[in-house]
């Protein structure tokens, strides 16, 4: 199965240029069940990024755009009367959907962004007391511009929490941008890439990176990282255990990406910045990956 991954890759790079450790994060979210948050500015390719997945994996791809006066029933759906059967029918929402794009999520009011928690948590959506499962596999890739403030409402703390990873595309290099302008000439489009796997080797994928070991000491190390983030004077809420669990499955799915059948410190320290960093709340306006890399510094590995 470890060749899927390779092809892949090779499918993303046909639209993507450059960005590997980005496309490397969004695809140990994916493994790992969890769902990505991507922090950066217009323009820089988040939304290629999430329908060139979507058409990789022949999945089905659907986009929310956030706006202050976006309804939760305009994000699961409702239920509406049909006269000829003199019946409610459920009307499903974009929710329903394999690869899910929220454009701009801290546009969307508190009430809509909480219409989200259950479906990325449980992977269900509940409608006047009937719960639907949403397909299988179900990743969200939520987007938010880090500049523009005005007219937003930042995402509670619970919401941070339901992502596995967040991180940040940045701008490309000289070299980069100059090949985006090359292949301008002979562009390769979304609607142009072929499905090069398929959803039931996505579930396996993600099936064979829960085989994935991780020693007790491995175990240990990242439980000792959670905890110093509890207790440090320069941070007001530290990781929750369901962060615990995002940085062991993400390794898990960081070591399968690197061929191997188990995981490795280096693991952890790559991955901590963006499992970690939004689920903190630094005091007194702290960076927060700041403080995340001085407790990796400060943290040893008891090998």
């Amino acid at each position: 199965m470890r060749e899927k991954i390779t092809i892949l890759k090779e499918n993303l790079a046909r639209t993507i240029v450059g960005k590997e450790d980005a496309i490397k994060l969004v695809l140990v979210a994916l493994l790992s069940g969890g769902h990505a948050l991507l922090e950066d500015v217009p323009g820089v390719g988040k939304t290629l990024l999430a329908k060139s997945l979507a058409r990789s994996i022949h999945g089905k791809f659907q986009r929310i755009q956030c706006t202050p006066d976006l309804l939760p029933s305009d994000v699961t759906g409702t239920n509406i009367w049909n006269p000829s059967t003199r019946e409610f029918e459920f009307l499903s929402g974009p929710a329903f959907a394999n690869i899910l794009l929220t454009d701009e999520i801290n546009r969307a009011t508190p009430r809509t962004q909480s219409s989200l928690l259950e479906v990325m948590e449980e992977k269900q959506i509940t409608v006047d007391g009937v719960a639907r499962f949403v397909p299988s596999p179900f990743f969200v890739i939520a987007t938010q511009n880090p500049i523009e403030y005005q007219g937003t409402f930042p995402l509670p703390e619970a919401q941070m929490d339901r992502f596995a990873i967040s991180l940040s595309l940045g701008y490309p290099s000289f070299e980069e941008e100059l090949y985006m302008l090359e292949k301008q000439l002979n562009p390769t489009s979304v609607n142009e890439l072929s499905p090069c796997i398929s959803l039931d080797n996505v579930l396996e994928l993600q099936k064979e990176v829960t085989k994935i070991r991780v020693a007790p000491e491995i175990q240990k190390y990242i439980i000792n990282l959670i905890t110093a983030s509890r207790n440090d004077d320069e941070i007001t809420l530290g990781v929750s255990p369901r962060g615990t669990v995002s940085l062991q499955k993400a390794s898990q799915a960081l070591a399968f990406l690197e061929g191997r059948d188990y995981v490795i410190p280096d693991d952890i320290k790559f991955l901590a910045p963006n499992v970690l960093s939004h689920r903190l709340i630094p005091a007194g306006g702290r960076n927060a990956k700041v403080i995340v890399a001085r407790l990796l510094n400060t943290v040893t590995v008891e090998m």
